[in-house]
């Protein structure tokens, strides 16, 4: 699987854990998202209504080099703000283009089918869709 570099030791984390483990970190990226910046509003934001929570997400792609990516989900839904995260680890400030080779399916690599609903990982392949549709646009 070709990915960036930043994703790929992502990828590497999950695939060194088995079972509940993958879950704990998981939880462990949820903690770690990134509050919003004062200029951005969640208001201004676009919803993922593929995701189980309430997730949205901004794209600022005026630097095609380094693509901005900024995530707002409620503290009360771990996984959601996990999966966030994680693209915002993995893709955050890479190029337009880099972004837009990651495989669609590249989540599968993390190991967590039997860890979380499909439900969630299509939430999880929404949020990388919409981000990939905002900078073909």
């Amino acid at each position: 699987m070709s990915v960036p570099e930043s994703l790929a030791e992502i990828v590497d984390d999950f695939a060194a854990v088995d079972g509940q483990d993958k879950l704990q970190l998981l939880l462990e990226f949820s903690r770690e998202l990134p509050p919003l910046p004062a200029e951005l509003e969640e208001a201004a934001m676009e919803p993922v209504p593929e995701c189980q929570s309430p997730l949205f997400l901004s794209v600022d792609s005026a630097d095609r080099e380094r693509v901005r990516l900024y995530f707002s989900a409620p503290a009360e839904a771990p996984t959601t703000r996990g999966f966030a995260s994680i693209l915002h680890q993995g893709l955050d400030g890479l190029s337009a283009q880099e972004i837009l080779d990651v495989p669609d399916d590249f989540y599968a690599a993390l190991g967590l089918a039997d860890a979380v609903s499909p439900l969630r990982l299509r939430g999880m392949s929404a949020m990388l869709a919409r981000i990939k549709r905002h900078l073909r646009t």
